[in-house]
């Protein structure tokens, strides 16, 4: 069928299951790591593992052992602020050839340390010795590198490679090398201290002679590098505890300012506290200051539809994630129709890779404006982050750009002027579907069959209002009347055509989309819900629309589905026909709650509460499967997911802002609670440090019967504390 070769479109493939579903992750910057728990990296399980840098694997191999001998696991972590993960191991019982036992199990402890700072992967082996006689302590790295682009790793297929260059070993430092395509020389250099016994491409060897008691350090380090003149890097080498104390002290940094979130519901702060360490860890060490990379492995970069979502999320906690991502966006905004990497004067860029593959033109997302979305919720963020901050320099230098995107929408997103923005890709190699839902199968009729361009999404016709209301206020507030009245006319004449053209009271919601002929595709899907995150629907198509929602076909018991089970491409382990995105629940709860429902978003929180506390480190993953909740059982995971994924990491703030019915108006200090309210299992919250301007307020949640009292702790400044 067409469609099967349609459906491949950039396809995260899943050759086999993996060895071990507790994968670790590190990521710092341009540099991330997923490795198994005993630390190791391997060719096993999906084919994700391995050390990162700049959109290509560096390093495919790195195992561990004593005696040639993988050694036991008993236990391994990350630190609760995702920097540093620690693992214990033991020997196993050492055999001679004749099969005695020579050295029992348990007679060497090997603590293994490691984290990434400044493109460099640092680990250190503390190895210590308990048998009750002296022992040669063999300790071997195996290693490997591929210098496979990210897409490669993927699973999309290469005509050409570039070259691997001869391994180099320079002053005991090992040198990987991979001269591109692109004329770009990718190295990966690994030095070992103390200097190892024997070294090689494909191993590294250290011996500790140890008397009983004794210890040892071994320390490994793996920089990345890349430069386009092919001349060789000059490396610099600091220690595991030097560049760790730098590293705690950007860490403590950046963590300054942020207010603290804590409730008398343990399970509930092992979420909020996963969940603000994954943010940090996704914006932590970025080249684009601020802004949040959207998850790893497969989108460890700028995403812009992504980073609004998020700052979104976050930005009655803090604003600082919204002005990083508004500053990029506004620096990357197009200039010019390019119809090879989808832009457009005004477009908000979607995403932005740097691999051999992108800067090919192999894939189109060197620097890729393909998302229909993107420049509405940019504007919806610049005026969020007014709102909020009331921050009129920070306008000024942000209205330009504003315009620009307004002027996007009805020159080139408006298609055929009918009024609705939509979408259809300008290069084969585009992305087929263009709304947050990318999967090529996503955007179909009631019959099953796949909807033809250009598409109308729904909830991006929410998007335009919202941005269109936004920038009506952002007018009023920079004193030009007029346009304020024109934008809101344009806001009211769509959000009636929307009524119009998208209610199907026979579905009693939103229908998914419009196809290039106005014919409307019939179906029931969560993209309904963000037209109420967004206000445009009316109160009592938003009733109808939460009812649905909630329903029996749409929640899992986990979360809200992205399609209805009813629907005839309803599948629960696909990618979005029938999954659980956090991201997504958040916004629909958001849109609820504002039309009054507060019960029914708080039943999405403690659904996604229940998720934090059943999945690994309490992370809630990119997406997972809609599989009916089943007494006693976790939920099911998707296997190519990503975890952790900043809107994810991020939806936790959003449903508890919906819940409290918080708003935060920064010109005047006030912070306004409407009609607060806590579902059952967290009665006390308290938030500390929530900054407005230079003022602080500390306070103090608690719910009573279904009303929410608000106390205030302490206040250092003026804050006006309203609640309603």
């Amino acid at each position: 069928m067409d469609e099967v070769g349609v459906l491949q479109q950039y396809y995260i493939t899943a050759r086999s299951s993996p060895a071990d579903d507790l994968t670790r992750v590190l990521k710092y910057g341009n540099m991330f790591a997923v490795f198994d728990r005993h630390g190791d990296m391997g060719p096993a399980g999906r084919g994700e593992e391995g050390i990162f840098f700049q959109g290509t694997r560096h390093l495919t191999h790195l195992v561990a052992s004593i005696w040639n001998l993988r050694p036991l696991l008993l236990s391994s972590s990350i630190q609760a602020d995702n920097f540093v993960f620690t693992a214990d191991l033991a020997n196993v019982d050492v055999q001679s050839e004749k099969g005695n036992i020579i050295v029992p199990r348990d007679m060497v402890h090997l603590e293994r340390s490691k984290f990434l700072w400044q493109d460099v992967s640092y680990e250190e082996f503390k190895i210590v010795h308990y048998a009750l006689e002296p022992l040669v302590i063999p300790l071997r790295f195996t290693l490997a590198a591929d210098f496979a682009d990210i897409f490669e790793v993927r699973g999309t297929q290469r005509q050409k490679r570039g070259r691997r260059l001869p391994d180099e070993i320079r002053d005991d430092v090992l040198v990987l090398s991979y001269l591109g395509l692109d004329g770009a020389l990718r190295q990966t250099h690994i030095k070992c201290h103390p200097k190892p016994k024997q070294i090689s491409g494909s191993e590294i060897i250290c011996e500790f002679a140890l008397q009983p008691k004794e210890s040892a350090h071994c320390q490994l380090m793996v920089a990345a590098s890349i430069q386009h003149n092919s001349h060789p890097t000059q490396r610099h080498w600091m220690s595991f505890s030097s560049a760790l104390s730098g590293a705690n002290t950007e860490l403590q940094a950046a963590s300054h300012g942020l207010c603290q979130i804590s409730s008398s519901n343990s399970r509930f702060n092992n979420w909020t506290k996963r969940s603000f360490a994954d943010l940090n860890m996704m914006t932590l060490g970025n080249s684009e200051r601020g802004y949040p990379y959207a998850g790893v492995p497969w989108f460890s970069t700028v995403f812009g539809r992504d980073g609004i979502i998020t700052a979104l999320e976050t930005l009655w906690m803090s604003p600082s994630i919204a002005r990083g991502v508004l500053e990029f966006l506004a620096a990357t905004q197009a200039d010019e129709v390019n119809p090879e990497n989808e832009a457009e004067p005004g477009k908000i860029l979607h995403e932005m890779r740097q691999g051999e593959m992108a800067a090919l033109k192999e894939v189109p997302f060197g620097k890729y404006y393909g998302s229909v979305d993107s420049t509405p919720l940019f504007i919806m963020l610049a005026g969020a982050h007014y709102e909020r901050t009331g921050d009129l320099d920070f306008l000024r230098q942000m209205w330009p750009h504003v315009l620009r995107a307004l002027d996007w929408i009805d020159q080139y997103g408006d298609v055929d002027g009918d009024g609705f923005v939509e979408y259809a890709r300008r290069t084969p190699k585009g992305l087929i579907q263009q709304g947050w839902k990318d999967s090529s199968d996503s955007v179909f009729y009631s019959d099953g069959i796949l909807a033809q361009p250009p598409i109308a999404l729904c909830e991006v016709q929410g998007y335009v209002y919202a941005a269109k209301v936004a920038a009506a206020e952002l007018s009023s507030v920079l004193g030009d009347n007029a346009r304020c009245a024109q934008l809101n006319s344009q806001a009211e004449t769509l959000r009636a055509n929307f009524e119009a053209a998208f209610w199907d009271s026979n579905l009693a919601t939103y229908v998914l989309a419009l196809d290039g002929k106005k014919t409307p595709c019939n179906v029931r899907a969560s993209n309904a819900g963000h037209c109420l995150f967004t206000r445009i629907a009316s109160p009592d198509r938003a009733r109808l629309v939460a009812q649905t929602l909630l329903g029996p076909d749409f929640f899992s018991g986990w979360g809200v589905r992205t399609l209805g089970t009813g629907e005839v491409r309803y599948n629960p382990i696909s990618y979005h026909n029938g999954s659980v995105w956090p991201h997504d629940n958040a916004l629909i709860a958001a849109g609820i709650a504002h039309y009054g429902f507060k019960d029914m978003a708080g039943k999405i929180l403690l659904g996604l509460l229940d998720v934090s506390s059943a999945v690994d480190l309490h992370r809630l993953p990119e997406l997972f499967c809609g599989l009916p909740r089943r007494q006693s059982e976790p939920p099911t995971l998707y296997p190519v997911a990503c975890a952790p994924q900043a809107w994810s990491a991020a939806c936790v703030f959003l449903l508890l802002q919906a819940c409290l019915g918080i708003t935060v108006h920064g010109a005047d200090n006030t912070l306004i609670f409407d009609r607060p309210y806590f579902p059952e299992g967290i009665p006390q919250l308290s938030i500390r440090g929530l900054r407005l301007g230079t003022s602080n307020a500390d306070l103090y949640l608690e719910r009573r019967g279904r009303s929410v009292q608000v106390r205030v702790l302490d206040q250092d400044g003026e804050v006006d504390i309203q609640v309603s």
